[in-house]
């Protein structure tokens, strides 16, 4: 029996509450499908929700969904199928699942997912919970079936930033810069990642002993470079030398 999802209680974020400020550079570019009318705009929601779901950084043609893309052009599967789709996605667990903690995960999916951070660690925990239950597809389904995910997006429309105030966009946050990526790195490569192996090949490093040879200078004749006033001028510097001619 699957553990219900504890209670949360929503705390006063940026989206949450009504602003007055003007559009400009920041605001978010909201892609619907009832604003298709052509091609050119498919293809450009398609890559919206590409940059929303697998991040700015990896929009590459080898994470394409082709399958996903066909059955959205050809409008077997709304813009909420698709979301869902590139969440369930192998690129998706591979860049975003494996190299986490269940907490960092919550805290990625809701970004993308949902547009706004987690409101608390509370609900970091709620949702660990959740995916230790269901697992990511479950905990993804959980998501885009959502109330506030219906609310804000319906099934028509690509999920956003809500309201970014300050901060980097959530789609150019890099997963595998997190500390329990970090801490897997040098798990795997413990001979890489520990200064004791560099001090111990430091160690086994010979330095050959160049012996130290005495110059003297006894014998060095310096020869003399002056010249007396009396000395006759070279027969080259006369000849190079010319009055102006008027």
């Amino acid at each position: 029996m699957a553990i219900p999802l504890l209670a949360i209680k929503p705390s006063s974020q940026n989206h949450r509450v009504a602003g007055y400020e003007v559009p400009n550079e920041d605001t978010p570019f909201i892609y619907r499908s009832e604003n298709l009318t052509d091609l050119g705009s498919i293809q450009a929601l398609i890559w919206a929700a590409y940059r929303q779901i697998f991040s700015e950084h990896v929009i590459l043609e080898s994470n394409r969904q082709t399958f996903l893309e066909s059955q959205f052009k050809n409008q077997q599967i709304l813009v909420r199928d698709l979301i869902r789709g590139l969440g369930k996605s192998e690129t998706f667990y591979r860049l975003v699942v494996e190299p986490n903690s269940n907490y960092r995960i919550v805290e990625i999916c809701l970004k993308r997912f949902l547009g706004r951070s987690p409101y608390n660690e509370a609900e970091k925990i709620a949702w660990s919970i959740a995916i230790a239950n269901t697992g990511i597809d479950g905990f993804i389904d959980t998501l885009v079936e959502s109330e506030e995910y219906l609310q804000t997006f319906g099934e028509n429309t690509v999920p956003y930033q809500r309201r970014r105030m300050k901060e980097r966009p959530f789609n150019l946050v890099t997963p595998r810069y997190g500390s329990d990526w970090r801490i897997k790195q040098e798990e795997a490569y413990p001979k890489q990642g520990d200064i004791r192996n560099f001090i111990e090949l430091a160690r086994q490093v010979t330095i050959k002993q160049v012996p130290i040879k005495p110059i003297s200078t006894a014998n060095i004749v310096i020869p003399d470079m002056t010249r007396k006033s009396t000395d006759p001028v070279p027969a080259s510097v006369r000849s190079s030398f010319r009055f102006p001619v008027r």
